[in-house]
Formats: C-alpha cells, sequence, structure tokens
C-alpha cells in the first residue's frame, strides 16, 4: 500500500541537495508517490548555490553555511549556525504532515520538536551513528563531547516517531540502543542511482601509460581511509615491486590537502591522481576505466556497522572491490569484493596485486556485484520501505 500523501520536510545538514543522492531518491520517490516534499539543506560552494530552488518538482530551501574547521569547537560553531536557519525556514515552510530529518548532527530533533507541536510526525534518518562517528574521527575518546553527543542521540530517538535505518546493523542499535520498537525501525538502504552509473567505453589515455588503473571514490575525511589506500599503494610499489599502475583518487574532503601531502611524502606522485569533485560524466569516465577499486575504510567503531556509499557504487560500474574486513563491507559487497584484514595494508597491496594478475576473475567479481545492486540492494526495494515508513508514521 503506498504511503498518504500529505507535505513533507526534509532536513539534512552534511550535503547540499540535490548533491546528497540519498537525499534526492527519498525525495524524488516521495513526490511520485504523491507527496508534496520541501527540503532544507547548506547551500553548496560551486553547485547547488541558489537560495530558493525548485527542481522536479521538489522545494528546495538553502541557507549559506561554512564548514567546520578546527576540531570539535568548530563543530559546535558549524551546527549551531545550520540549527538557527533550519529553525528559520522551517517556520517559513508552514504546517507539514512529516518532518524528516537526517543526521548528521544529531541537532535537528529541536527542529522536529517544534514541528511535532505543529501536528508533524518526526522520522529520524540515521544516516550515521554519531557516537561512534564521534570515537572514529577524533580519538578522543568517551570524554565530556563524547557523553554529550550519545545524549543527543538519545534524544532524537526520544523523539522520533520512526526511525529509518541504512542497515541491519543501525536497526539494531536503534532498537538496543534507543530504545525503539521494531515496528517503528525501517530499514532503507542506500542505493546507486542507475542512471548516473553506467559503463561507457574504456579510455585508456585516463592511465598515464600504465597497463591498469586503480581508483578510489568518496568522501576524503579522517575516518575514510585515504592515507591506508596511499600508504597500501606505496607498499604494492616497494614491497611487491609493482609499477604498472596509476590510480586515481576522486573527492575531496577535510582531510584533501592532508592526502595530497601524504602522496607526495610517500613519493607517488607521478603514479597517483587527485581529482577533487569532478561532473558525473568524467566521473563515469573514470571508473569505466578502471581495473580495481579501492574501499580503504579501516575498521573503527563507525566503519565496521556502516555501509559505504562507494562500494554500491563501484558495483554499479560493474568493478571489482579491494576492502578491509569489515561487518557491513561484506553484507553489501559479498563476493564482489576481495576483503585484507582489518587495516592491514600489506595484506591489502597483496590483493590489489592478485586481481591485477587475473583478468577473468575482475570480469567475474564485477558481474556479481552489478546483479547486486540491480537486485536485492536495488533502490526499488528501497523505495517501497520508504514508502512503508511514511505510512507507519501517519497512521490514525
Amino acid at each position: 500500500m503506498p504511503a498518504l500523501p500529505g507535505k513533507a520536510l526534509i532536513l539534512v545538514e552534511n550535503l547540499s541537495v540535490p548533491f546528497d543522492r540519498r537525499v534526492w531518491q527519498e525525495s524524488t520517490t516521495l513526490r511520485d508517490a504523491g507527496w508534496e516534499v520541501h527540503v532544507i539543506c547548506p547551500q553548496g560552494t560551486k553547485r547547488d548555490t541558489e537560495a530558493e530552488a525548485v527542481i522536479d518538482g521538489v522545494h528546495i530551501h538553502r541557507y549559506p553555511l561554512t564548514a567546520a574547521t578546527g576540531g570539535p569547537a568548530g563543530y559546535l560553531q558549524e551546527y549551531g549556525s545550520a540549527l538557527w536557519h533550519t529553525l528559520k525556514l522551517a517556520r517559513k515552510v508552514g504546517p507539514v504532515d512529516v518532518v524528516h530529518a537526517c543526521n548528521p548532527p544529531d541537532l535537528l530533533y529541536l527542529v522536529a520538536k517544534y514541528l511535532k507541536r505543529h501536528g508533524a510526525k518526526f522520522i529520524f534518518d540515521q544516516h550515521d551513528l554519531c557516537p561512534e562517528l564521534y570515537l572514529s574521527r577524533f580519538d578522543r575518546g568517551q570524554d565530556l563531547l563524547y557523553r554529550g553527543v550519545c545524549a543527543l542521540e538519545r534524544a532524537t530517538y526520544r523523539a522520533a516517531d520512526v526511525v529509518i535505518s541504512t542497515n541491519e546493523s543501525y536497526k539494531q542499535v536503534a532498537r538496543i540502543r534507543g530504545g525503539k520498537r521494531p515496528e517503528d525501525v525501517f530499514v532503507v538502504r542506500s542505493a546507486p542511482v542507475v542512471e548516473r552509473f553506467k559503463e561507457v567505453p574504456a579510455e585508456p589515455e585516463l592511465k598515464k601509460g600504465k597497463p591498469f588503473m586503480l581508483a578510489y571514490l568518496g568522501v576524503m575525511g579522517p575516518q575514510d581511509g585515504v592515507d591506508y589506500a596511499l600508504r597500501a599503494l606505496a607498499k604494492l610499489r616497494d614491497d611487491i615491486g609493482r609499477t604498472d599502475w596509476h590510480a586515481v583518487f576522486v573527492g575531496s574532503g577535510d582531510a584533501f590537502d592532508d592526502m595530497v601531502a601524504l602522496s607526495a611524502k610517500l613519493g607517488l606522485g607521478n603514479q597517483v591522481e587527485f581529482t577533487g569533485r569532478i561532473p558525473d560524466e568524467d566521473l563515469v569516465r573514470y571508473l569505466s576505466t578502471a581495473d580495481v577499486c579501492l574501499s580503504p575504510d579501516p575498521l573503527n567503531p563507525l566503519n565496521d556497522v556502516s555501509t559505504m556509499n562507494k562500494v554500491m557504487e563501484y558495483m554499479a560500474m560493474s568493478k571489482p572491490i579491494v576492502s578491509f574486513e569489515l561487518r557491513e563491507a561484506r553484507v553489501s559487497a559479498g563476493d564482489a569484493a576481495v576483503y585484507a584484514p582489518a587495516n592491514d595494508e600489506s595484506a591489502f597491496a597483496k590483493l590489489v596485486a592478485q586481481l591485477l594478475d587475473d583478468p577473468e576473475e575482475r570480469v567475474r567479481m564485477g558481474k556479481l556485484g552489478q546483479a547486486r545492486v540491480a537486485g536485492a540492494l536495488s533502490w526499488e526495494n528501497s523505495a517501497k520501505a520508504l514508502l512503508a515508513a511514511y505510512e507507519h508514521a501517519v497512521k490514525p
């Protein structure tokens, strides 16, 4: 049964929309089901820059936001500004039937509680486990700020009528740590936009004269493991003696400059290319040309239970993957990836070399991954779960 149409307001602070692919998929799915959809998000720097836009029938309200610098204090400043702008724009949007808040941070429940007083139901869309994110990103242990992050998560769970989890691990956290009833938690997995990830003919010139290309796609933050990938590539060159590859790192983040510097320090400047964020058509060109894709997220409290978008996107492009051993990485990729022991850069390098030497295995793994994305892990299945969550939230 489809969700009952009404007026929905989606709150997101982490990325602009429609650049945030998950939020955009959710928005358009709700629109197609008859909902009037509004989104409040930050403005982008190079795209999504307009303060107001209506795109494909979705109403988008954006505010200016300066990304955090300088550790936890910088994040408090960023989040405070985002919260003020979000509340101001929510009042402008007016009464809604559902307020759908996507974390991080776990502060948007304050806006949701304001809207609940005016009759809205609150759906908490948990993109990240913020306590685990804090531990993994800042390495400060369970200090006062950590306890504050845990308190905000508890408050968000208490305020939520329905919780959307990105995978079964997050669902368990919502049930056990959040105290939510099983019937109030819905798994809506992130899935690649199939129309965005379609192979095009490989372009050998992108390999810079080498037989093979390795590719990384994604955010470059302290917890994302780009440093592990670079050290593994140095071992691939120095310990295994392989120099027959060119590596491309696509994406950006607050660790981008540090990763460029680390690449130079490791002497990889001639073999590693950092593109920054690039248009979709260029992204597809690089991934279509790549022979092996890298998912170097290290084992930490967050990564072990998180679904990595890049893994899903690699599979959509029929590419074999090298990953560290993580619980949710295996759930997502299955046999479309090979797995090095957690954080073992030498083992990671050896697996890259093995795949470079086995073209038939690369093709087999790529086909397996594409089949997973087109089947059980498709957005079509996630869309059904999303609409079921909305229906549950607004039922009398």
